[in-house]
């Protein structure tokens, strides 16, 4: 028997470890190709309670890409304000995203659970 209520379909069954795996490694690659925050999100809302190790990246991919957009804005006032001289301060975050995406794009290949150092944990 099912637990969802009378004339609702069934939950989606788990995702096999190769999807999981899959999933979890994009959904810390694509926001380096397109809007950063839109992908995680759509991962996390759409697997959640399908795999315990994608909703675990998918989470973290999320938080993360909101800690570095508040991390983006903070630094792209601070450029405008002091004109141009916190210039380095948002090549510093632009970079830090850059390098800590992929690091967790590898780890997720590796079957291994990360944690984005410095991550707000907004969600979860």
């Amino acid at each position: 028997m099912s637990d969802a209520p009378a004339g609702w379909p069934p939950p989606p069954p788990p995702l096999r470890p190769d999807e999981e795996r899959t999933w979890a490694i994009l959904a810390h690659v694509l926001p380096l190709l397109g809007p950063g925050l839109l992908v995680p999100l759509v991962v996390w809302l759409v697997f959640r309670g399908r795999g315990r190790f994608l909703e675990h990246h998918a989470t973290e991919a999320l938080n993360f890409q909101i800690t570095a957009l508040i991390a983006l804005v903070v630094a792209a006032v601070l450029t405008v304000v002091t004109f141009g001289l916190a210039t380095p301060v948002l090549l510093g975050v632009l970079l830090a995203w850059l390098v800590l995406c992929i690091l967790a794009a590898v780890a997720a290949n590796r079957w291994e659970w990360y944690r984005y150092p410095g991550t707000l944990r907004l969600v979860g």
